[in-house]
């Protein structure tokens, strides 16, 4: 991908250029519950999913653009998506009054689809997911000449989602444990970059699905490597691979990485929706998912942050 490694120093200007384009979302404690996690006295969650259409994605997407030449986006840009990254671009687009191409794969909700087109957006659908639709619209990027954005292996992408740690340790910098959802890597790439230039000790748990655990697999074999399938309904949490700038930071940065079942998921997002009344898609509940599969992940004594980083309703149907 193009572009250096990102740095704590990019996070810190992508959080300038975005003051007025997005949410500083909440931090709220997740006491009191009728039925709390089990061993999780101090746990808070960052709503992201209140976030600019719905995820952490419009943080990456519109540092990205607004820092592309006018000239070099006014014919438009070009993306693939499992769906949120997709709609960050569209509002991007939209505030930099550019034309924007989105590839979905067959996996992505239409409702999304829909979305995105009420954004102004122009929908491909092609392939049977995120990584044929990417194949897809890099082919057309190159043959048209336009640029392409990248969802997760891009500096400025990252350095976008990096903000997200600006905000948390600033609001509460007592936060131990950072819990991240992972798909392709670019969210926990700049949370775990940012959270660990700020404070060296904090300790970064990223989440993936058992059938998606596209880092883990790459972790083990100790390089980028390709799921031989997929098999979970989280569709944003489903590339079949990595790439290298991620795999890199995320090798450097993040400490522990766990699996979670697709009904762990479903049952997060239905604690979400009955104690707090947060409509969750299943990526957005997999950080409380991990929390009940894995009840020895944190010690009690731990102030945990877990991300809730995108809204949806795909775990309470």
């Amino acid at each position: 991908m193009s572009g250096a490694m990102p740095t704590y120093a990019d996070v810190m200007a992508a959080r300038s250029q975005l003051i007025s384009h997005i949410r500083t979302t909440p931090l709220i404690s997740a006491m009191p519950t009728r039925t709390a996690i089990q061993g999780q006295p101090n746990l808070w969650l960052k709503l992201d999913c209140l976030q600019v259409t719905g995820s952490f994605k419009a943080r990456g997407a519109v540092n990205k653009l607004l820092s592309m030449p006018p000239e070099a986006i006014k014919r438009g840009v070009v993306t693939a998506s499992g769906g949120n990254h997709g709609l960050a671009v569209a509002y991007a687009g939209w505030l930099a009054q550019v034309p924007t191409i989105i590839y979905l794969g067959k996996n992505v909700p239409p409702a999304k689809a829909d979305k995105l087109r009420q954004w102004g957006a122009e929908v491909v659908t092609v392939g049977a997911d995120w990584d044929d639709a990417n194949q897809a619209a890099q082919a057309m990027a190159e043959a048209e000449n336009l640029p392409y954005i990248h969802p997760f292996a891009d500096p400025l992408v990252i350095a976008g989602q990096g903000t997200l740690a600006l905000e948390i340790l600033e609001t509460y910098p007592e936060i131990d444990t950072l819990i991240v959802a992972i798909g392709g890597g670019g969210l926990i790439s700049g949370i775990g970059l940012a959270a660990k230039a700020l404070h060296p000790q904090i300790r970064i748990i990223g989440v993936e699905p058992i059938g998606a655990a596209t880092l883990s697999h790459s972790l083990d074999k100790g390089a980028v490597t390709a799921l031989p399938h997929l098999a979970t309904r989280a569709n944003t949490l489903a590339p079949r691979q990595t790439e290298q700038m991620n795999f890199d930071i995320i090798r450097r940065c993040v400490d522990e990485i766990v699996l979670v079942s697709d009904d762990a998921m479903t049952q997060a997002a239905q604690w979400l929706w009955f104690e707090f009344g947060i409509a969750a898609e299943l990526a957005g509940a997999a950080t409380l998912a991990a929390l009940s599969s894995h009840p020895d992940l944190v010690p009690p004594e731990a102030v945990t942050c877990a991300l809730v980083c995108g809204a949806g309703t795909d775990g309470l149907a």
